[in-house]
């Protein structure tokens, strides 16, 4: 583990005092505040708000395009199976019945258990070491596919697969909170998610163009899309050792006075909470039963989003396009899911609001499936199609942002951002299920309209169970005289601090 320097931490502290004791001095009853003083204050507070928005864009700059290639990478290859299928796996491999199905539901059970042990693992060790780890070993499941011929092989890689890109997800989830504060989180996240958007767009185009290499050193084209996506992780990966910064408090891009700034933000935004491992943080997340309305609210959105991914190719496919032409045709819901889950991200940010743009996205998603039920025409079922993905992929990062910003302590936190990435995954398995009679897909449809009713009615229950228990907090602190200056007393609570406030 990385070490936090003294002097940047002494830095921190020395900011904080001086805001404090600026603070009480300004407002003691011996001490009379002038206009001329009030001006002072508000010029320091503008220059402050200055620097950190100039620090935040540094960040940006050098973190979110990095993990947003490696998200890209992530989701291009764990859903290129969905472009393998009609680039003529299904045939080559007889993958009659539910075959298919099963093939793409098997990559998401070592997925969903191995999310947590590996949030874990990444706070023990360093993240610069164990993301480019883990990518290195799916690059290799995911190039070591191009060699299976049979359905049982398939069944073994997609397990292995699921396996190892398991820590990618909720770790660069909470590898971000552990840069930014929570208010900055659900746009940053929107940037990152995005990536899966445009890998779903990129990975209609990528196939479309790889399938042309059919016969190539004896491997069908649907081979090649295997090879060629897991070399590209395997390469990017290896990069990644030396390009990856592990914590503000050593990132070598920015100087000492900015570190500083960045400590303090996260020093405000933590209100006092532990930052250390223990098992004590772990089983709190696993108790806390708000992590588990995250969870049924995630899972409901990653139903849909999943079943996007597997079989957005399939459907428009069955619409009567031509199978090349239906790899290009994939392209337009994810550009357009893209452009919202951005702009949805940072209204969420400006807002400090959560569930109301969850409840948003999920509402234009189920017109998106009513059109896709109700209507026989190809072109209005691929205006339906858009609609859903544009709908449901902005709810994922603001659900992530949400839950990562109701649990108090980086520990926690990550677990619990963990179990609700892990959980939520499982349901990627009943994805796998139910597209199964074309050309309307009425059950999957229907049971994809049911979780986003579901999403919607679960926001409106948290977002009032979370004011709740800030109505709580707040008359709690009114009554005990609780204030930022006794955070010691609750450091060890996590969200069960009086001092905590939930996001809503």
């Amino acid at each position: 583990m990385t070490s936090t320097p003294i002097s940047i931490m002494e830095k921190g502290q020395d900011i904080q005092k001086d805001k404090k004791l600026s603070l009480e001095g300004a407002y003691h009853h011996d001490v009379s505040v002038t206009h001329q003083d009030e001006e002072a204050m508000s010029a320091s507070q503008r220059a402050l708000e200055i620097d950190r928005k100039r620090v935040l864009r540094k960040m940006d700059w050098h973190i979110l395009p990095f993990v947003s290639i490696l998200y890209l990478l992530s989701f291009l290859d764990r859903a290129n199976i969905g472009n393998a299928k009609i680039a003529g796996m299904a045939h080559d491999l007889h993958l009659d019945g539910l075959k298919y199905n099963i093939i793409a539901a098997v990559f998401f059970i070592p997925y969903a258990f191995a999310e947590v042990p590996s949030n874990i693992c990444l706070k023990l060790f360093r993240p610069s070491r164990w993301i480019p780890s883990i990518m290195i070993a799916w690059g290799l499941v995911m190039t070591l596919m191009c060699l299976c011929k049979s359905f049982e092989g398939l069944i073994a890689a997609r397990v292995f697969l699921g396996l190892t890109e398991a820590g990618l997800f909720p770790g660069i989830t909470f590898y971000l909170s552990l840069w930014y504060r929570r208010r900055d989180t659900a746009q940053r996240l929107a940037i990152f998610f995005s990536a899966a958007t445009i890998a779903g767009a990129f990975g209609g185009l990528l196939a479309w163009g790889i399938e042309h290499m059919e016969g190539i050193g004896g491997l069908y084209g649907w081979q090649w899309i295997f090879c060629l996506e897991g070399i590209a992780t395997i390469i990017f990966a290896a990069v990644s050792y030396f390009f990856m910064h592990d914590y503000p408090e050593t990132a070598t891009f920015l100087n000492e006075k900015e570190r500083a700034i960045v400590v303090d933000m996260l020093t405000e935004d933590r209100h006092g909470l532990a930052t250390e491992f223990s098992m004590t943080y772990v089983w709190q997340a696993l108790k806390d039963r708000k992590v588990y309305i995250m969870v049924g609210i995630y899972t409901g959105l990653l139903i849909p989003v999943y079943a996007i991914s597997l079989f957005t190719p399939t459907i428009v496919n069955e619409l009567g396009f031509s199978a090349a032409n239906a790899q290009l045709l994939t392209v337009p819901p994810f550009a357009c899911g893209c452009v919202l889950t951005l702009a949805l991200g940072i209204l969420s940010d400006r807002k400090n609001l959560r569930g109301p743009f969850v409840m948003f996205g999920a509402a234009i998603s189920i017109i998106g499936y009513i059109v896709l039920i109700t209507q026989k025409s190809a072109g209005a079922s691929y205006v339906g199609a858009i609609l859903a993905a544009t709908g449901v992929y902005p709810c994922v990062p603001v659900t992530l942002a949400w839950a990562g910003s109701n649990a108090g302590g980086d520990m926690r936190r990550g677990v619990a951002l963990a179990m609700v990435i892990g959980m939520g995954n499982l349901g990627g398995i009943c994805s796998s299920f139910i597209y199964l009679k074309p050309p309307r897909f009425f059950l999957g449809h229907g049971v994809i309209l049911g979780c986003l009713v579901g999403v919607i009615v679960l926001c409106m229950f948290a977002m009032w169970d979370f004011n709740r228990h800030n109505k709580l907090n707040i008359a709690r602190c009114e009554a005990e005289k609780i204030d930022e200056s006794r955070t010691d007393e609750f450091k060890k609570l996590g969200n069960d601090s009086p001092l905590f406030r939930y996001t809503i």
